[in-house]
């Protein structure tokens, strides 16, 4: 009898301890499913604030390539900031399904979020791959095509389109040669059409837009950096920043993929609509 009492005074204990952990549980999974939904409102406010930085970097990409697009001969450059473009008018959406999750919990906005969410990491993949991949042929198309054009010059009042170019290069950089002024040294005065056999330097590399060229003696009177690193740096600048952004994006999209998986392990599958039998019969 005893023995018996033991027993079901142990059961008894075991059956209050099962009892006080479910409730312990519950909460938990509560507290883990509004986490989600609060993270959710974060990540939504951060895609739209994101998807106007990514619009702005891309549109900086696009017409960096048409502005230089003497020098970059290729049409599909311009492709990694029409890509992020792209990219930023899916994350709008993105943006406002999450903001709308929180605040209804329904299954459709679920499903589309995670949708979106798969094709936005697709995109950024692609998008991180070309920028690194663009980002140093273009500096290699860069070197070529502006080693030809300096070598091809004939002369600030020259009607070819090259040294037209070439001077506006240099005026809107504020550069000299291709690597520095020292570049224009050898070049020949009577292939530049000067009277005088004396080394010169195209007025547009004077900082004071005169002519300084003939007067080599005061260099700090020149543009002292070559075109050729300015450009170069302009592409690695914007090409960076675009892998970085899309790095970052990739990050938070995952978390809020997670966040929204959280949710939608909550809802029960006879919730959703076109699963119902009735739909096909």
């Amino acid at each position: 009898m005893v023995v018996v009492r033991g027993r079901l005074l142990h059961l008894s204990k075991m059956w209050r301890v099962r009892s006080a952990r479910l409730p312990l549980w519950l909460y938990e999974d509560s507290r883990l499913r509004s986490f989600a939904r609060l993270l959710l409102l974060f990540l939504g406010v951060i895609f739209l604030a994101s998807a106007i930085v990514l619009i702005f970097s891309g549109c900086f990409v696009i017409l960096f390539c048409k502005n230089y697009r003497y020098f970059f001969q290729e049409f599909f450059f311009p492709l990694p900031g029409w890509l992020a473009v792209v990219t930023a008018l899916i994350l709008i959406p993105t943006g406002i399904l999450a903001i709308l999750v929180f605040a209804r919990n329904s299954c459709y906005h679920q499903g589309t979020l995670m949708y979106l969410l798969i094709v936005l990491l697709c995109l950024q993949v692609s998008l991180t791959v070309l920028t690194q991949f663009y980002s140093t042929w273009m500096a290699v198309e860069l070197k070529s095509t502006m080693g030809q054009a300096f070598n091809q010059y004939n002369g600030t009042h020259s009607l070819a389109r090259g040294s037209g170019t070439v001077d506006m290069l240099q005026e809107k950089l504020q550069c000299c040669g291709l690597r520095n002024y020292t570049d224009w040294l050898n070049a020949s005065a009577a292939f530049w059409h000067f009277p005088s056999e004396k080394s010169h330097v195209p007025r547009s590399c004077c900082k004071k837009h005169e002519d300084c060229g003939s007067d080599l003696n005061q260099p700090d009177q020149l543009f002292q950096e070559g075109c050729l690193r300015k450009l170069q740096d302009q592409i690695h600048y914007r090409m960076s920043f675009l892998f970085f952004c899309c790095v970052v994006l990739s990050v938070l999209e995952l978390l809020a993929g997670a966040s929204n998986g959280i949710l939608m392990s909550s809802v029960p599958l006879y919730d959703i609509g076109f699963l119902d039998s009735s739909v096909f019969s």
